[in-house]
């Protein structure tokens, strides 16, 4: 939802700062449009992330395709580093030695000022999303949308605080150039616009490189996972555990486990079966394989 949110939001903010930036011929404003759209295309590449990485798993995929969120939420933040980025630092760059005379500012002012309320909307919905899941977690906004699982929301709440900064900027710029008569202040705006996106572009794709090659969940998640097995009455040890996120809030789970008791190996075979079945229950777990421990390997501390 509130992918849609931001795409209809960033659509009608990019043709009200494309319309103003051909009337004024500001630089800043020029970086800004450049910027929207190509928020808008990236939240298309976020729509597509959160409809496949949903699907349920099949005999070809038996970790299911949550996967399939970080890399088109990558290509979502390549998008950001190409398009608006690249754009934004090129177009600031050729106003620095070629620079078209600005007019209309007052245009300018109320394009930006209306940009501001759209995004400001925006990423006030996706602020109040992260809260409410980083609560369900018992994790701190920032760090949840930093570092969580779910890149659909991390690339909304870093776009959405990447335009109010830029919005930021570009106002500083086309001031400065009023009030200095130099264009120097709204191409620098321009440039500075881009490098906050090649920052966050950098900083988006980066953290969805680190989902896409495994990464593991935090200590406090390990520690209760392993005190949920060590619950069970079937389960005297616990001597291996490793946790891999496979999708948003979605875990691979694979331990080693000494059973109580001494049982027959067919017996032995059915808990093990029954207690993987019954982990998966667990909307968090996608998929769950547990062996047994050897009697020489020392139990792991919680």
């Amino acid at each position: 939802m509130i992918v849609v949110i931001a795409f209809i939001a960033n659509i009608l903010v990019a043709i009200a700062k494309s319309v103003a930036a051909v009337l004024t011929g500001s630089a800043s404003l020029v970086a800004e449009a450049s910027h929207s759209w190509a928020d808008a295309g990236n939240e298309i590449f976020l729509i597509v992330a959160d409809r496949r990485s949903v699907r349920q798993k099949d005999d070809g995929h038996p970790l299911g395709f949550g996967r399939e969120a970080y890399v088109w939420s990558l290509l979502a933040a390549v998008g950001v580093f190409t398009v608006g980025a690249v754009v934004s630092v090129m177009n600031g760059v050729q106003q620095l030695f070629d620079p078209e005379p600005a007019s209309d500012y007052l245009i300018a002012y109320a394009v930006l000022g209306v940009s501001a309320l759209l995004e400001g909307a925006s990423l006030l919905q996706s602020v109040i999303q992260a809260r409410r899941t980083a609560s369900k977690y018992r994790r701190r906004s920032f760090d949840y949308v930093l570092n969580g699982s779910d890149p659909t929301l991390r690339a909304v709440v870093a776009e959405d605080s990447a335009a109010l900064a830029g919005l930021a900027i570009a106002f500083l710029g086309i001031l400065l150039h009023q009030l200095t008569g130099d264009p120097f202040w709204d191409s620098l705006g321009s440039i500075l616009i881009g490098l906050l996106l090649a920052g966050v572009a950098i900083l988006l794709i980066n953290q969805n490189r680190r989902y896409l090659v495994g990464f593991n969940p935090p200590d406090r998640v390990r520690r209760g996972a392993a005190e949920q097995l060590l619950a069970r009455p079937e389960i005297a040890r616990l001597t291996y555990l490793h946790l891999e996120f496979v999708g948003p809030s979605r875990l691979f789970l694979v331990a080693a486990v000494d059973l109580v008791g001494d049982g027959p190996e067919e017996q032995v075979a059915r808990v093990l079966r029954r207690i993987e079945r019954q982990i998966k229950q667990d909307d968090h777990i996608e998929q769950a394989v547990l062996t047994l421990s050897v009697s020489d390997e020392p139990s792991l501390i919680v």
